[in-house]
């Protein structure tokens, strides 16, 4: 594994139903079922244990044939940090743990984002979520549904999530203009946290929260309920998610050239 801090564990949820891409994590990208880059990823970074938690057989099946190792969880989890927590519950890690939520459809992610997250949350003692995000230089992107969008306040912390194109610059008309604004920073959120194992025990006692359910947004949860997110800029950029039938073939162009 790669040098950087150590006693961070990577937990990879993992679910086979998905609206668009039914059997996701099972889907062929260079060779290799997608979960597999995934756990390859993980295990490249500097943590000290990787496991997938999953509610379904088949990739728990698939995950055992190329030596990872799965925790199996409840089918009723909302969210990938809800499954999380069960296995930091199942497991009985201490509260100042630092779990890294790498989610299953990242298989390009690289391996130091992993490092750099869970850093970040190591620094700041109080803190129980951290999380990263990357400048938007244009507008597709900004207006993209698919892309989260996150404002932050001056120390860096979370002050919105959204799918819709936020900040909104009142003057500046994003309807008519053909840049962005530059008065203004744009932030494409990565999905890629790192919790203390006691926030998260934390997390599980609380309802999911109307803006989590309207935006489906699982990290909208912690801010209603008043936490705090640091969100840092990423050392590196991220190689493509998979959510589409497009994106798998990003994604496979994304590994062959890695």
């Amino acid at each position: 594994m790669a040098s950087g801090p150590c006693g961070f564990k990577v937990v990879i949820p993992a679910r086979y139903g998905s609206t668009r891409l039914p059997g996701k994590p099972l889907l062929p990208i260079a060779g290799k079922p997608m979960i597999q880059h995934v756990v390859e990823r993980a295990r490249e970074s500097a943590a000290e244990e990787v496991l997938v938690a999953t509610d379904d057989q088949r990739i728990a099946d698939a995950c055992s044939g190329f030596g990872a190792e799965v925790v199996m969880t409840q089918a009723t989890h909302r969210s990938g940090s809800d499954r999380i927590t069960e296995v930091v519950e199942r497991r009985g890690w201490a509260d100042d743990v630092v779990v890294v939520n790498l989610q299953g459809d990242e298989p390009g992610v690289p391996p130091g984002l992993l490092d750099q997250v869970a850093s970040d949350l190591a620094i700041i003692p109080a803190l129980g979520m951290s999380t990263l995000a990357s400048r938007i230089r244009d507008r597709e992107t900004l207006f993209d549904s698919h892309v989260v969008k996150v404002v932050t306040d001056a120390g860096g912390f979370a002050l919105y999530f959204s799918r819709a194109p936020i900040p909104w610059h009142r003057d500046e008309s994003l309807g008519a203009s053909e840049g962005l604004p530059t008065t203004v920073s744009f932030l494409r959120h990565i999905g890629l946290y790192a919790y203390r194992a006691g926030f998260l025990r934390r997390y599980l006692t609380w309802r999911p929260a109307p803006l989590e359910l309207a935006e489906s947004l699982e990290q909208l949860r912690a801010l209603w309920h008043g936490e705090r997110i640091h969100v840092a800029i990423a050392e590196t950029q991220p190689g493509p998610g998979v959510d589409t039938v497009a994106d798998l073939a990003r994604a496979e162009r994304h590994l062959r050239r890695r």
